[in-house]
């Protein structure tokens, strides 16, 4: 049994349990004539029986997709013969991961018989195996399902049951979410301490020389590497800064003209155009920076009597900050309708005009939801990278003139990790320990950001 015929059955199966169980509570319903009737909507009955199909089918699948690679080696192992096993002086990992990249439809010349043939066995194994879990994921979920439509009766709550499986599932998500992220910190913290015990940490965090490039092999003459992390820092600092300074009047002000000034029509016209920026993909950004933004500012710039270089972070900062208006726009635009027209009116009526009443009173009212947005922006910008490749460079360069090439956290850390790298060198576990001190620093930033709220945010009911 194939995935996708698995996928059809199981489909069809998950439509009629449910079409069953609200079928056959309708008609207990239609058969009392006297007493009380069912404690739930017969929906609830069906939508019970649907989770008695779902919840064990996908438990066998989540434990088949974990320990499948274990139970495929466990079986795989026994069948390699030992002679091919002394090929590879003795070294069974090796020998499996050979035989999992060869195919057989693709053989090149000289290829061991004995590799081929447990290479067949490999992908037989594993098509068979997956063709057994399906079967049994449909068996065990139709005996369950079957044995929750017993349940069907006048003395049982579905509803209760559905809404108890709900909140379970709620509670589930959540978790999955907590642990994710505490794995993820642990996982950067971990890399990073590793970091700092090759690298001291004041000189990481308060250092003015960025050069992570060491000795590979030990008959090679390198540097020992600098990783004083403050350019890097300077020109994440600087990019954002531009882009803000692009983003935030623009998104804040075109915002509060389609909330406030604009005609619905024009509102409804407008909005949606200004929301496919959102859409672009960034490499498009990073193209359209790189070669017309770039030299259009460069040659703007030299009119001035000004130098600028080709990547410049004033080019990587302009274009991320059209790229952001969207967030900034579209989120400040549902905040700011949704203020109450109490307020709006209150104001009028004492007098005010309408641009006192926006600043005075909607934007008061409104200041949670676009800081929200504004952070929103903030976290963006921090995260771009192609734009900053393309139009920025990845030159460390410790300045505060926009007119130069700088480079991002981000940028080193794919630059640091790009290809074939050991974790035990000092230029690798630089990238974790950007990547952990990012997270510090986005931390604080929100964590100020939400003691302005509170600071500024205007209560109404």
């Amino acid at each position: 049994m194939g995935f996708w015929s698995f996928l059809i059955i199981f489909c069809f199966l998950s439509f009629y349990i449910h079409w069953y169980g609200t079928t056959k509570a309708l008609k207990i319903n239609e058969d009392i004539t006297k007493g009380s009737k069912l404690p739930s909507l017969p929906s609830y009955y069906g939508t019970y029986s649907l989770l008695w199909l779902l919840l064990p089918s996908l438990i066998i699948l989540i434990c088949w997709f974990f320990f499948k690679p274990y139970i495929i080696d466990i079986f795989l192992k026994e069948s390699i013969p030992l002679s091919l096993v002394d090929n590879f002086k003795g070294n069974p990992s090796m020998l499996i991961d050979t035989i999992k990249a060869t195919n057989p439809e693709k053989i090149f010349p000289g290829t061991n018989p004995l590799i081929i043939d447990s290479a067949v066995y490999y992908q037989t194994l594993t098509t068979s195996s997956d063709s057994y879990v399906f079967l049994l994921v449909l068996v065990v979920g139709l005996i369950s399902s079957l044995v929750s439509l017993r349940k069907v009766s006048t003395f049982f709550r579905a509803r209760q049951a559905v809404e108890k499986a709900n909140i379970n599932l709620l509670i589930f998500c959540s978790v999955i979410a907590i642990i994710t992220t505490i794995g993820i910190v642990f996982s950067l913290i971990f890399e990073a301490v590793r970091f700092f015990e090759r690298v001291p940490f004041f000189d990481f965090l308060f250092g003015l020389a960025w050069s992570p490039q060491t000795a590979i092999r030990e008959d090679q003459i390198a540097s020992q590497g600098s990783f004083g992390a403050i350019p890097i820092f300077t020109g994440t600092l600087l990019i954002t800064l531009v882009a803000m300074a692009v983003a935030i009047p623009v998104g804040l002000l075109s915002a509060i003209y389609l909330a406030e000034y604009a005609r619905p029509t024009v509102r409804k016209t407008f909005k949606p155009i200004l929301e496919i920026l959102a859409g672009v993909p960034t490499v498009v950004y990073g193209f359209f920076a790189a070669i017309t933004v770039g030299p259009f500012l460069k040659d703007f710039v030299s009119s001035l009597g000004l130098s600028m270089a080709s990547e410049s972070a004033l080019a990587a900062g302009g274009v991320m900050g059209i790229m952001i208006i969207p967030f900034i726009s579209s989120l400040s635009d549902d905040v700011i309708t949704s203020v109450p027209t109490s307020l709006r009116d209150g104001s009028y009526a004492m007098g005010a005009t309408k641009s006192e009443t926006i600043k005075k009173v909607i934007l008061p009212a409104a200041l949670p939801g676009i800081v929200g947005a504004i952070l929103l922006a903030i976290s963006r910008a921090i995260g771009e990278t192609m734009i900053v490749v393309m139009a920025a460079g990845i030159a460390a360069n410790l300045t505060a003139n926009p007119l130069e090439a700088v480079t991002t956290v981000t940028v080193q850390i794919v630059t640091l990790l790009v290809g074939d790298q050991e974790f035990d060198s000092a230029k690798t576990l630089a990238a974790f320990a950007l990547g952990i001190t990012l997270f510090f620093v986005t931390l604080l930033l929100n964590l100020y950001a939400l003691k302005i709220v509170q600071k500024y945010r205007e209560r109404y009911e």
